[in-house]
């Protein structure tokens, strides 16, 4: 999804709740500039920043980025093109994804620009995730401890404990994830 999109699902999410941009800032607990240049599509929003701001909504991330999405209950083949963007620029996190709110399983393809990270702050969610790295290597910062993780290695964690994930090499990182609910 491109900024002026996530801007604009943004903006009419906060007025149909009847919000202010400042309204929205204080319920997400961010800056009132950073969801004015969010709407505006000036600015990428950080995944943590962009799932404080749908906790708004009481919506899952996934949730917001499958709002336009048909249900398709016979769809079985998901093509690369129709693959939901749900990162930022440096940080690509491709949801495989038929719109199906019934769906028990979120599935991500996920790869991480070197020197990016998931946010400055840790982020926590209902659920479990596990995952593989497939190519470079990925920190993560989980419940107070520091995991080196490589290519060919995953990783199982409950995310309702504070996590964080950041390529600190010079090499982008490429890996899947699942976790469930399908919201996060």
């Amino acid at each position: 999804m491109e900024n002026e999109q996530i801007g604009r699902s943004i903006s009419k999410l906060r007025k149909d709740q009847s919000l202010s941009q400042r309204e929205l800032a204080d319920k997400a607990g961010i800056t009132h500039s950073a969801i004015s240049s969010i709407e505006n599509g000036k600015v990428s929003p950080s995944v943590s920043s962009l799932q404080k701001i749908v906790n708004v909504f009481d919506m899952s991330l996934s949730e917001f980025f499958t709002i336009e999405q048909q249900d398709d209950q016979n769809k079985v083949v998901v093509k690369p093109e129709e693959l939901i963007e749900i990162g930022n620029n440096s940080v690509s996190m491709k949801l495989v994804s038929r719109g199906n709110k019934s769906q028990i399983i979120g599935f991500l393809i996920e790869e991480y620009a070197p020197f990016s990270t998931t946010g400055r702050e840790e982020i926590k969610h209902e659920g479990e995730e596990v995952g593989t790295i497939l190519q470079g290597e990925l920190e993560l910062e989980y419940n107070g401890e520091i995991y080196l993780l490589r290519a060919g290695e995953s990783y199982v964690i409950d995310t309702t404990l504070p996590h964080k994930f950041t390529n600190r090499t010079d090499t982008a990182c490429k890996l899947i994830s699942a976790h469930t609910p399908t919201s996060f």
